[in-house]
């Protein structure tokens, strides 16, 4: 594996409060030295003067859609859109066919991700064998196999005794759970935020009281049975402030914020375009400034895209029988910086620690490694796994949904400009992403 040296670039690590420019150094995979180093002779050199050095980005919420939905996206296709974004972990969500819900299927996601994943990709496991609410998962022989993480995602518990049950068994498992809060009786047959746009579109709708309910309820559970409880797809102000209050009194509670859920709202919904459908549904202005003063305030931990990719048959069709959701690994660097620090809401470290060491916080449990876990990412400590992210904070770029490297294309953003164009990515001492050798940049 050949020596790369990042020279000159102004290096942005959140882990270890450090903002400078200098030299990244990287040697059979790893961070050999930072700042003022010498490299080998035959190191690769890389010309990083004007961009940003930092770790790169991991995603607790990505659907990589396999086993069973290939047609979508698959893990080589998703992973190389992840490097495309800066991303050099991911966490896949299991509502595959089959379900990610056995410790067989965990480790053959694993070994295919071994195999074919141009990112690191780590298995956020289903609490429910299948997609039947009455049937738990054996979550401790999945934590055996791989699995860092669990979830209800795309399958919500609705019982309040199930979910009791499952952060019971979890607890003592240390694994956090990872909450799809939504109450279905609420939102059955909508496919939009409830409110002025849904009326005037005459499309049924999604009232805040759905995702906001069950908040409350999984913050009681988690504060009662000690489970460690992570808020997927934070999306209104009351959810926002029930997690922030429930942080005050100790709550082991975190949550994560979308992209899209900061950067529209259920305006974008005039003319029917059914990219602008997702579950948590676009929201108000109201619920934006909420989210973003989350983000600000450390209410909301960390920045995950939900990556949702869908063919064009699944969205080619009526808003009403379309499939939610959209893809995101690709411009959440670009709308991170347009929506949250060009305009202060975030500094840039803050925001560079949003996507790297705050998530991986979230598995853990605070931000130290742990060893079962085998978590050493997100930082550019000497020593760390060699995932580095480079990008131009100055350069922009025109997103073109068709040239996305996802399999799929359905995404709201298609011909917005943004900044922050990633230039490289290193995974583990490999570079995964390297624009110097595209055709097409795809700049403004």
């Amino acid at each position: 594996m050949k020596s790369i040296l990042l020279k000159a670039g102004r290096i942005i690590d959140p882990s270890q409060s450090l903002d400078t420019t200098g030299d990244v150094l990287i040697m059979d995979g790893r961070i050999a030295g930072v700042g003022n180093v010498k490299a080998p002779a035959d190191a690769r050199v890389v010309d990083c003067g004007g961009k940003v050095v930092c770790p790169g980005f991991v995603d607790l919420h990505v659907h990589l859609r396999e086993p069973g939905q290939e047609h979508k996206e698959t893990i080589a296709t998703g992973t190389r859109s992840a490097s495309a974004g800066g991303f050099t972990t991911v966490c896949c969500m299991p509502n595959t066919d089959p379900m990610i819900g056995s410790a067989p299927i965990v480790r053959h996601v694993m070994e295919k991700a071994a195999r074919e994943a141009s990112a690191r990709v780590v298995v956020n496991a289903s609490v429910l064998q299948d997609y039947d609410e009455g049937r738990m998962s054996e979550m401790a022989d999945m934590v055996s196999a791989g699995a860092v993480a669990f979830t209800d995602d795309a399958f919500p518990i609705q019982n309040g005794l199930v979910m009791r049950r499952i952060m019971e068994y979890l607890a003592p498992l240390d694994r956090v759970l990872m909450v799809h809060c939504e109450d279905k009786a609420l939102t059955k047959g909508a496919y939009c935020h409830e409110g002025a746009v849904s009326s005037t579109l005459g499309l049924a709708g999604m009232p805040a009281m759905a995702e906001e309910s069950m908040v409350e309820r999984n913050i009681a559970l988690a504060e009662a049975s000690g489970c460690r409880l992570h808020i997927a797809h934070i999306s209104t102000a009351g959810s926002v402030s029930a997690v922030r209050t429930a942080k005050k009194r100790g709550v082991k509670v975190t949550a994560e914020a979308c992209p899209h859920h900061f950067s529209l709202t259920d305006e974008a919904l005039f003319g029917y375009s059914t990219n602008t459908k997702m579950n948590p549904p676009l929201r108000t202005a109201g619920d934006v400034e909420a989210v973003k003063a989350g983000l600000a305030d450390g209410t909301i931990d960390c920045i995950a895209t939900d990556h949702a990719p869908h063919s064009l048959e699944d969205k080619d069709t009526t808003f009403a029988e379309a499939a939610f959701g959209i893809v995101g690994l690709e411009t959440a660097l670009g709308l991170t910086l347009k929506e949250l620090v060009e305009p202060g809401i975030l500094t840039l470290s803050e925001a560079i620690a949003k996507l790297t060491i705050e998530p991986v916080g979230v598995l853990t449990g605070d931000r130290v490694p742990v060893e079962d876990l085998n978590v050493s990412w997100g930082s550019l400590t000497v020593g760390a796994p060699a995932d580095v992210c480079v990008f131009n904070p100055d350069a922009t770029w025109i997103v073109e949904a068709g040239r996305l490297k996802s399999l799929s294309k359905n995404t709201p953003f298609d011909r917005w400009t943004l900044p922050g164009k990633v230039s490289m990515t290193i995974r583990g001492g490999e570079i995964t992403h390297d624009i110097s050798e595209e055709s097409d940049g795809q700049e403004a």
